[in-house]
């Protein structure tokens, strides 16, 4: 049975970017304060996030463990929030932040992902606003600019009820996975945007080259590019992709 919304998103529905980061990962270790142009990673994310005008907060979700110190350093910097929960149980990392903060909506967003563009963000909101889903995602796009939307409630529900652990690690796999159970919005990459192919996530060290450069290319102080002026970038230099078309991306277990 489908689940119903219980509540009615309103001007005071506060919508929560949550991103997951740590610092242990197993492709790129540290990856997420790695330097791009003068700056973390992560800050870049931050700093992107920043410029949505859906999104009511910005917290930083990372592990409990001492080496990710660094990252709750980095979150009293830029002065977000910052949450701290179990390594492994991403999903009741996202719960347990999202509860601290009384999320109504959440938006998850992955520290690998230095390119997501906040005008995508802020539709797929808009989007998922609309259709009274519990549950929105998109698909199609370039990977790393594929964004998700959960209800507190639904999200709660997956907490709650997921006992695999792909779907505590993953945290959504258990709400795409039942859309009996949930009412899902998809969202479909169209136009110049639907570009499946390209790779804008950072998963090894070719990846964070292709990023570099990309920024390189395109960022200035306080200048936002969106995906529209990536994808042109690459296309007028096609050599560029070759610095990470061969790696493939992880697929879920």
């Amino acid at each position: 049975m489908v689940m119903k919304v219980k509540y009615k998103m309103g001007k005071n529905t506060k919508v929560l970017a949550i991103i997951q980061a740590r610092l242990e990962s197993t492709r790129l270790k540290g990856k997420v304060l790695k330097e791009v142009i003068g700056k973390p990673l992560l800050w870049y994310i931050v700093n992107r996030l920043q410029d949505s005008v859906e999104l009511s907060d910005i917290i930083l979700a990372i592990p409990n463990s001492k080496p990710n110190n660094k990252l709750e350093d980095f979150a009293r910097e830029v002065e977000i929030k910052c949450f701290r929960g179990s390594e492994e149980d991403v999903l009741s990392r996202y719960y347990n932040a999202a509860s601290a903060f009384g999320g109504d909506l959440i938006v998850r967003i992955t520290a690998d992902n230095p390119l997501i563009d906040p005008r995508l963000i802020d539709s797929t909101i808009l989007s998922h606003l609309s259709t009274q889903a519990d549950y929105t995602y998109s698909r199609g796009f370039p990977l790393g600019l594929n964004s998700e939307v959960i209800n507190f409630i639904a999200l709660e529900r997956a907490f709650k009820e997921a006992s695999q652990d792909c779907e505590r690690e993953h945290v959504t796999p258990y709400l795409y996975q039942n859309p009996n159970l949930f009412k899902i919005n998809i969202i479909e990459a169209i136009g110049k945007l639907k570009r499946p192919e390209l790779r804008f996530t950072v998963d090894t060290e070719e990846d964070l080259a292709l990023i570099r450069e990309i920024y390189r290319q395109l960022y200035h102080d306080k200048q936002l590019f969106c995906a529209e002026d990536v994808i042109d970038l690459l296309d007028r230099y096609p050599e560029m992709l070759a610095i990470n078309s061969h790696i493939k991306q992880k697929v879920l277990g």
